[in-house]
């Protein structure tokens, strides 16, 4: 449900921002029939219609438009305000939005958040995966989580999680009967399993060696876009993946994929947690990056804005 009795505001925003009453209903922990009433109610009360509506498309109307303007602001403000006098609560409770990329959030689900949570049983984590990158202040998430080169300018990051790495894997099935690849260029002559990112494009594999960087355009049976099903297909000896490290690391200890050109694959950027400079945060937030810290506290980073070469590299 939406916070402090400002229901209505976030329901005009979360659908503006959306473009879709079922998707904001479901931000919003509302029925859509619900979510319905609600803006009928409002759209009564000011004597406006804020959306146009059919069977396919929600868009704002001119007034509409000029409503989500004036009140966005001070909604966000409000929401600040009402925080801030929140964060005085010696108790963590209430909700934390988390806003990561799927590797990332696999990585520290069970480390960081799973561990969060029972610790702090009256808080609630609401994560959301995807490849694009938002901004998470304008979206109404508390945190994001991306790799160190990634973060955005003036938001204050603190590294979590293990040392990070790409890993090229197969099955020793598939080793045995086609051979093992020395060098990146050795995979031309070799199934692989091609990746596309979340914004279309087929992703080249990168590799990099004594401060070299190669990229290989692999060739190979199938093109997939989800590393679960790319980890079944190289489970079935279809051909060799590429993947997070942490994604197989248990396959690799279990025998049951083999690693190769792993000298070619150095140590990425560390993941990040990241937030806005503002002070005013809840005793749930701030008990969650007390522990994404650690024992020993280390000095949060501000992080430069993305370089497109890098982007590739938080999206698998």
């Amino acid at each position: 449900m939406s916070k402090h009795g400002l229901v209505e505001f976030d329901a005009v925003l979360a659908i503006a921002r959306l473009g879709s009453f079922r998707a904001a209903a479901l931000e919003l922990g509302l029925s859509t029939t619900a979510l319905s009433n609600l803006i009928g109610k409002l759209e009564r009360g000011l004597g406006i219609r804020l959306f146009n509506r059919t069977t396919r498309s929600v868009s704002l109307t001119d007034a509409g438009q000029g409503f989500v303007n004036q009140i966005g602001p001070a909604i966000r403000t409000l929401h600040d305000a009402l925080e801030a006098a929140r964060a005085h609560q010696e108790t963590p409770s209430g909700t934390l939005r988390i806003n990561a990329f799927a590797t990332g959030a696999r990585e520290i689900l069970q480390p960081l958040l799973l561990d969060f949570l029972r610790r702090y049983p009256q808080v609630h984590i609401d994560l959301v995966t995807e490849g694009r990158i938002v901004d998470i202040v304008e979206a109404g998430f508390d945190l994001g989580l991306r790799s160190a080169d990634l973060v955005p300018t003036d938001m204050i990051a603190v590294p979590v999680g293990p040392p990070r790495s790409f890993a090229v894997v197969a099955t020793p099935a598939y080793f045995d009967a086609h051979g093992e690849p020395r060098v990146p260029p050795d995979l031309l002559h070799h199934a692989c399993l091609r990746i596309r990112l979340p914004n279309g494009a087929l992703h080249r594999w990168q590799f990099e060696k004594d401060g070299q960087p190669v990229q290989i355009d692999v060739q190979g049976p199938i093109t997939l876009d989800e590393a679960s099903l790319t980890r079944s297909a190289v489970l079935d000896h279809v051909g060799i993946g590429y993947f997070m490290e942490s994604d197989v690391r248990a396959d690799i200890q279990a025998g049951r994929l083999r690693r190769v050109l792993e000298g070619w694959t150095p140590p990425l950027a560390p993941l990040c947690l990241y937030y806005p400079s503002r002070r005013n945060h809840s005793a749930a937030f701030k008990a969650l990056i007390d522990m994404a810290r650690g024992p020993t506290d280390r000095t949060a980073l501000v992080r430069s804005s993305p370089s497109p070469s890098n982007v590739g590299n938080s999206l698998i």
